[in-house]
């Protein structure tokens, strides 16, 4: 199968499909395979929606059970058994365990939705407009989202002017200089120019924005900084969260509880469209119906929900992830202190891992020359200058293996090619 069909019919924004240019037609765990029967490491897992892999047997035969037995799959906001079910374990496994208070509400379907409710809850909340972002930052593609992030290309397809935020250095951004300190700064000096804000959000690592990664003291500073000016302190975990970082929410044991939480992308258990957003109590206060949605009601991907959580009834499973944290880790130092005339570094936490590189094209061409290995991964950043590595948190070791052989084998070629000055060829 040939890719004519979407080349002349599928609007021109599409994006990945022209990285990764086959058809995919099945998939398990971290392995895709195109309608050519060739197999693929998958080390993007659907942008971080896929923490727990393709098709992860458990969720999925629980999906087709309550699919076979004429489950409720849509019902709009209504109390369903699959919600009921979802709510009472997340309660159970997540917020208990970790001592969280907080209410759950339900935006649409996407981590975009997740954070423009929480902006309406803030807003709302504290009687202000301003929200404070950060450099790097990206929360999503729809306008309010949209505003709060900052990456140039993306901003532009707004075709509006993009408002009511105010941009702040993120961790470490200007070198030594103490952004928290800086921040604190603006929102004090009545001759700053900057508004109020009603809430501070931002990502504890910056997935799309470099694999930019904030310490547990300049966050717990943010979150001060966001108390003492009357802001809400809002975490981005739509792509840290579910286990990416390494434990269940990325800000985990760093001594700081958000007012409000985003979560999307893998919460939907095996890609189903889901996002959640969880807020303290007392912030509760949109009326009935001030934000709405038709699919605020997946039951489908409540029930994949619900069964992606009792993997965090193992406890062995947070073990499992540090583990093959470690291998990335190890296999992207050993490459970096190779290619460190280059600049390759390696950034990131967790199972959310690349390499930095001082020539920004040097990372795309790598995930080209990967992709012809049978080795999927993407590019991050403004300049698209950091190779990403996002494998499910499930992978095998034989999958992880192979990936990180097929990735290497691509640097070095890549790598080769550049040093002789010849034209980069297919890997082999």
């Amino acid at each position: 199968m040939d890719v004519q069909i979407f080349e002349e019919i599928e609007a021109d924004v599409r994006s990945y499909c022209r990285s990764f240019p086959t058809v995919f037609h099945k998939a398990n765990n971290a392995t895709l395979i195109d309608t050519n029967d060739r197999q693929y490491v998958d080390l993007l897992a659907g942008a971080g929606a896929l923490n727990y892999g393709h098709n992860p047997p458990a969720i999925r035969q629980a999906v087709v059970d309550y699919m076979l037995s004429d489950g409720v799959s849509h019902a709009l906001d209504m109390y369903t058994v699959a919600k009921s079910d979802f709510l009472t374990a997340f309660q159970r496994t997540i917020l208990q365990p970790r001592s969280l208070e907080y209410k759950v509400t339900f935006p649409g379907p996407t981590g975009t939705n997740a954070v423009e409710t929480a902006f309406k809850y803030a807003r709302k909340a504290t009687g202000r407009q301003n929200i404070i972002a950060f450099t790097n930052a990206f929360h999503g593609m729809t306008l309010g989202a949209l505003a709060a992030s900052a990456n140039n290309a993306k901003r532009a397809g707004g075709g509006v002017a993009l408002s009511q935020v105010t941009r702040a250095p993120y961790d470490g951004y200007m070198g030594d200089v103490d952004t928290a300190d800086y921040l604190d700064k603006l929102l004090t000096d009545p001759g700053s120019g900057v508004d109020a804000p009603a809430a501070i959000i931002v990502e504890t690592v910056q997935a799309e924005g470099g694999l930019n990664v904030a310490s547990a003291s300049w966050l717990r500073a943010i979150a001060d900084i966001a108390k003492r000016h009357g802001a809400l302190f809002i975490i981005d975990d739509i792509q840290t969260g579910c286990g990416r970082t390494g434990t269940f929410f990325s800000f985990e044991n760093m001594g700081i509880q958000p007012d409000m939480v985003c979560l999307s992308k893998s919460i939907g258990g095996m890609g189903l469209p889901m996002s959640l957003l969880l807020l303290r109590p007392h912030l509760d206060v949109l009326k009935p119906g001030e934000h709405n949605g038709t699919f605020r009601g997946n039951n489908l991907a409540f029930v994949a929900a619900k069964a992606a959580l009792e993997f965090w009834d193992d406890a062995d499973f947070a073990a499992s992830i540090a583990t093959k944290s470690k291998v990335v880790i190890e296999c992207l130092a050993d490459v970096a202190q190779r290619y460190s005339s280059e600049g390759a570094h390696v950034r990131g936490r967790g199972l959310m891992l690349g390499l930095g590189w001082d020539d920004p094209t040097i990372a795309g061409e790598i995930s080209k020359a990967a992709f012809e290995n049978g080795v999927i991964a993407e590019t991050t950043g403004a300049q698209d200058q950091v190779l990403k590595l996002l494998p499910p948190l499930t992978i095998s070791d034989e999958e992880l293996q192979t990936g990180l052989g097929g990735l290497v084998a691509a640097i070095d070629f890549v790598m080769a090619a550049r040093g002789s000055g010849s034209t980069l060829q297919a890997a082999e």
